[in-house]
């Protein structure tokens, strides 16, 4: 089998590593079957599609509405842009989570702000009329739980995005690009105790109160998300080759 790519971005390696473990986990593919490349070290690297099967974006500290982007963002939002202009054209099988619900949309043309911005929260999402046909969300049922947490979102999505998955709170938690790109604005690569560790990093970065965060840990490992992970499962199955 072709490997898949996961594209990272996190800079601190404990919260990095533990991403790329819970991808492992949900996808069901082994370290040989899910190659990782950490664009915060450094470029990336000149990608073929024909070496693998599919790639997946997960979360990141970087915003997409960032007003002041550091060097290394920039950098990253424009490889992003490149590697999905090839993407896109050829419509490669993509799976993009949280930060990656981002490079897409904005790539496509989404308006993106933080009117619909999430705290650490695991709310009820609703399969679309097309969530529920649609080969990725098989076997979910038509409402689950999901963690999220993001500064900004989809605002206004493009005409030919198909929204697969809505929430009150957020309108657009995972969306289509012709036939084979999705992106998920929830995990779904996380459980409880992946999230609560995570947040013991991200705690500084605006997406709950630091002086809560054990109260937060505890909810957060007390939430059955499960439904969700049928999404990265569902990915690998489907595209594999």
């Amino acid at each position: 089998m072709r490997p898949f790519l996961l594209l990272a971005t996190r800079a601190d390696d404990e919260p990095a590593d533990a991403e790329y473990e819970a991808f492992l986990l949900r996808t069901g593919l082994d370290a040989s079957d899910l190659v990782r490349c950490r664009l915060e070290a450094g470029p990336m690297p000149r990608i073929d599609l024909e070496d693998y099967s599919g790639i997946l974006v997960g979360g990141s500290p970087f915003n997409t509405t960032t007003v002041h982007k550091s060097a290394t963002q920039q950098r990253v939002e424009a490889e992003f842009d490149a590697l999905l202009d090839r993407v896109v054209a050829e419509d490669f099988p993509f799976l993009g989570a949280c930060y990656g619900i981002g490079t897409l949309a904005r790539h496509q043309g989404a308006h993106i702000d933080s009117t619909y911005a999430e705290e650490v929260d695991a709310p009820e999402i609703t399969l679309t009329p097309q969530g529920l046909a649609d080969p990725l969300c098989a076997g979910m049922a038509p409402a689950f739980r999901a963690f999220v947490a993001h500064n900004d979102a989809i605002t206004v999505a493009p005409p030919h995005m198909v929204v697969l998955a809505t929430s009150p709170s957020c309108p657009v938690q995972m969306m289509r690009v012709k036939d084979n790109l999705y992106a998920t604005q929830f995990h779904p690569e996380l459980d409880g105790e992946f999230f609560a560790h995570r947040q013991g990093f991200y705690a500084d970065h605006g997406y709950f109160d630091p002086e809560a965060l054990p109260e937060i840990q505890a909810w957060t490992r007390a939430q059955d998300v499960s439904g969700s992970w049928h999404v990265l499962r569902n990915f690998v199955e489907r595209y594999a080759r």
